[in-house]
């Protein structure tokens, strides 16, 4: 078995996940939550196993390097930073419904991964550009924070959908909302994923700064991707920086949550295809 058979696999096992954790928000099923969580943790230890099987295949083929340099890796690894970062939610607040819409994100990257035609599967040499130990660090931070910034919005998305059922006065313990946190909580747990993901973003954008700087002797150029990848981090900084000073919550940071993540989305995606420049590569 090779790490293609493995990672598509991953597709659906999170798939089925995804429809597990749905079932405990729809039918209130509580005691299905540990076996999902089981579930989606042996998901996740497959998809592990199939980027360390997909990395022993490059260098196999003598071109040795982290699954992280093409479009098919990195949404791969996508979807593996986001069910990494929704586990250590789920353990550290005891929250499983958050799985009905965080885990969602992983399944869709993981199909469109797998299923995609525009995207390809092959394993490649690095270019001259990603040939430096720079890469691990830059691509994993950066995805840590996306990871993070997907489950903010599945939160703030828990938000709207709760919140707007408590604008018509509908009772929660008759509708399905009764399963899903108060709506302190959810915002709380939004706050804490966007400040997470910002911490790691930064971390992301400074060693992408020293990356190109070993790579093309400066450390910023205006690149499209490093333009948006400024402009998604103005976005998280005004929206921390207006719930610390202005007290903002609840719906302008639900929407601001969403907001970011659509950013990210063109940043990590968008740019590749309908902007060129150095970062093309990442179409591949």
């Amino acid at each position: 078995m090779d790490s293609s058979q493995l990672l598509g696999i991953t597709t659906f096992t999170y798939l089925f996940s995804t429809i597990l954790y749905a079932v405990i928000f729809i039918f209130r099923a509580k005691n299905l939550g540990p076996a999902t969580t089981a579930f989606t943790c042996i998901a996740f230890l497959i998809q592990t196993a199939g980027i360390a099987l997909r990395w022993q295949e490059s260098y196999q083929m003598g071109i040795g390097h982290a699954p992280l340099t093409n479009m098919y890796e990195s949404v791969v690894f996508f979807a593996w930073t986001i069910i990494l970062f929704y586990l250590f939610l789920e353990w550290k607040f005891k929250v499983r419904v958050i799985g009905a819409f965080a885990v969602p994100f992983a399944f869709l990257a993981m199909a469109y991964a797998s299923f995609s035609s525009g995207i390809s599967q092959e394993i490649s040499p690095l270019i001259p550009a990603l040939q430096s130990n720079w890469l691990i660090a830059h691509v994993i931070t950066c995805f840590i924070g996306y990871a993070a910034f997907a489950v903010a919005t599945a939160l703030a998305i828990m938000y709207l959908i709760k919140n707007a059922s408590a604008s018509r006065n509908v009772t929660d313990d008759s509708t399905l909302l009764a399963t899903l946190p108060k709506l302190t909580v959810i915002d709380d747990l939004t706050h804490k994923s966007m400040v997470f993901g910002f911490l790691w973003l930064t971390v992301g954008i400074i060693t992408g700064a020293v990356w190109a700087n070993s790579a093309w002797g400066t450390y910023w150029s205006w690149d499209p991707k490093e333009t948006w990848s400024l402009i998604t981090w103005f976005i998280y900084a005004i929206t921390l920086h207006a719930r610390y000073t202005r007290g903002w919550g609840g719906k302008r940071i639900a929407w601001l949550a969403i907001i970011g993540f659509a950013s990210v989305i063109f940043t990590y995606y968008g740019v590749n295809f309908i902007l060129s420049g150095l970062h093309s590569y990442g179409s591949q």
